[in-house]
């Protein structure tokens, strides 16, 4: 699926540039509209379209995600992906948002099924150019030297891998045809655990982000954290998104065993599991910031909750509202991000 792609923003440069331009590429050979990179990665339409537009420097973990539901070059694509984070533009805009950034989040409408109403801002006409914001400036010249001869190294691999491997199609540049579809890599629907042998891991390398729901969120100033499930590994943990670098939230149960998602870098994370198989345990959410601190009211059996309520399997989605169980009907695709990998 092609895309009238918008212009990339004339303070972005170097590395980050071209990391912008190569998933440009990624999406439109993989042929996958905005929705479905987002279905297929766990993150949601409006991060996408953040990365994609070149307003921020896709997170290590989204760019894994990516990595494993398309056919690419994954190291050579990190490769471009540290220079691009290395630069001074791309190491503030994975560190924190710009004013202008804060106020159209204000704006949007936060609820999942409102937001997602509407197609995905993927296409975006060439009009005049962006206002500049802060945290885009342009490298020294010495770093800009060192930037321009790694990424020339780093496009060269990318292109001579493409080349080589005669099983990736390629466009012509040269003709006006729609990208050749690559087909995602297969991806197992069985977990690598259940219950306690899910007990302080990674909900994305065991398989259990794949049927992970949202049993609990609630808002602390514009962080929101979560309360994660998974039915079949019978595993729990916590998720934040929205925040800054230190921001965290931890998940503790009642036998006194906790996990804790902390931001080391972009804006959300995500904890190890903890075994959610006995329906007497309870387990609470708690986030944590320097404007304040807030825990969710605790719960327990989370079998029984997903067994009576209609919530979808899906991402972490932003609540309906400030505070309490994460909305039955919440759109499923929507979902903004989780580190250290792609489940949130």
């Amino acid at each position: 699926m092609g895309s009238a792609w918008k212009q990339l923003p004339e303070e972005l440069t170097g590395p980050a540039r071209s990391l912008a331009e190569e998933l440009r590429t990624l999406k439109d050979a993989a042929g996958l509209s905005l929705s479905e990179l987002a279905t297929r990665t766990h993150y949601s339409r409006a991060s996408w379209e953040r990365w994609l537009n070149g307003k921020r420097v896709i997170t290590e973990q989204a760019l894994d995600a990516l990595i494993g539901a398309v056919e690419c070059d994954g190291p050579a694509l990190r490769a471009l992906w540290q220079q691009a984070v290395a630069g001074p533009s791309g190491a503030e805009a994975g560190a924190q948002d710009t004013a202008a950034e804060a106020d159209a989040d204000a704006d949007a409408p936060r609820v999942a099924g409102v937001q997602d109403t509407a197609e995905p801002v993927e296409v975006l006409p060439a009009g005049e150019p962006e206002p500049a914001t802060a945290w885009w400036r342009r490298p020294a010249p010495l770093l800009a030297c060192a930037a321009v001869v790694a990424l020339v190294l780093v496009l060269v691999g990318l292109r001579a891998t493409r080349h080589d491997d005669p099983s990736t199609p390629v466009a012509d540049p040269g003709t006006s045809s729609a990208p050749v579809t690559v087909p995602a890599k297969p991806v197992s629907s069985d977990p690598t655990c259940q219950a306690m042998g899910c007990a302080h891991k990674n909900p994305k390398d065991t398989g259990c982000g794949k049927d992970a729901r949202t049993l609990q969120s609630d808002v602390i100033g514009k962080v929101v954290i979560y309360l994660r499930y998974s039915q079949k590994c019978q595993a729990v943990w916590a998720a934040i998104n929205e925040g800054q670098p230190q921001d965290y939230a931890t998940i503790t149960s009642s036998t006194g065993e906790s996990e804790q998602a902390l931001i080391h870098y972009g804006y959300d994370n995500y904890s190890l599991m903890l075994s959610a198989a006995d329906p007497a345990v309870t387990f609470q959410v708690c986030g944590h910031q320097p404007e304040g601190n807030l825990c969710i009211a605790p719960m327990s059996d989370p079998a029984g909750m997903v067994a009576s309520t209609p919530i979808p399997v899906g991402p972490a989605s932003p609540p309906p509202g400030v505070g309490g169980t994460a909305s039955p009907t919440a759109d499923a695709t929507a979902s903004p991000s989780a580190a250290p990998t792609a489940v949130s």
